[in-house]
């Protein structure tokens, strides 16, 4: 079979963006089980997670897929500065009972300027920087992402048409330019927190999140009823 390409820069010439992936095997977790397979970005070098539901979509429905971005402290320590440990535990529980795909992004730490730069804007916005100007004054990106990976992975799995379950309208874009259709943006906020509300503000006003900011408390029935996070996490 030919791999799939995605498109250079200036969008003229296909750039091969070769991945590979592992064995399938089970995983049950929390949330219910899942089945999960790492694949292997051979221009990078970095590996990635699919987590799927064995669950087919319901109703005929396109996938529910979800790019999440290594996120360290929110994943793991339950950080309350951002919101992608909710967003993580809503994600799986959605998918789990709806059918899709989780992909855990590793390398993007802090919208891809890793956890060192990350902690050194955090310091900065305890300074008084929001999170898109502590970037710029390490004379960093505001988002380094790339979902080169993420769309050949989608491809490989025959995950041509999704539903994309992000606020941030961007994934839709990048996604698009990798050849994945976004059939549907499926929101996943989460209720904000005074420790968080000024960081997701600013993806509000400046990077074009969908967001509401909702304040109400965690365990209202917006987040996860299952999730092991509730509480804990940001």
């Amino acid at each position: 079979m030919t791999a799939p390409t995605t498109r250079s820069s200036d969008d003229t010439e296909p750039t091969p963006h070769p991945v590979s992936g592992g064995p399938i095997v089970q995983l049950p977790t929390a949330f219910g089980d899942f089945v999960a397979q790492a694949w292997t970005d051979h221009v990078t070098g970095v590996e990635h997670l699919a987590v799927s539901s064995p669950n087919p979509p319901k109703d005929g429905q396109a996938p529910l897929v979800r790019l999440h971005s290594e996120c360290l402290t929110g994943d793991v320590f339950g950080s309350y500065r951002c919101d992608c440990g909710e967003q993580l535990a809503f994600a799986l529980e959605l998918i789990h009972a709806e059918g899709g795909t989780l992909l855990y992004l590793r390398g993007q730490e802090g919208r891809g300027i890793g956890l060192a730069n990350k902690i050194k804007a955090y310091a900065l916005q305890e300074a008084g920087f929001d999170t898109v100007e502590a970037n710029e004054q390490l004379g960093l990106p505001v988002d380094a992402r790339s979902y080169s990976a993420a769309g050949q992975i989608l491809a490989e799995m025959g995950l041509h048409e999704v539903r994309l379950l992000s606020n941030n309208p961007d994934k839709q874009n990048r996604l698009a330019q990798a050849g994945v259709s976004v059939v549907e943006m499926v929101p996943t906020e989460v209720p904000s927190r005074e420790q968080n509300v000024r960081y997701l503000q600013t993806k509000k006003d400046r990077m074009d999140h969908r967001l509401t900011l909702e304040t109400e408390p965690v365990g209202n029935g917006k987040t996860p009823s299952r999730s092991p996070f509730d509480n804990e996490q940001d």
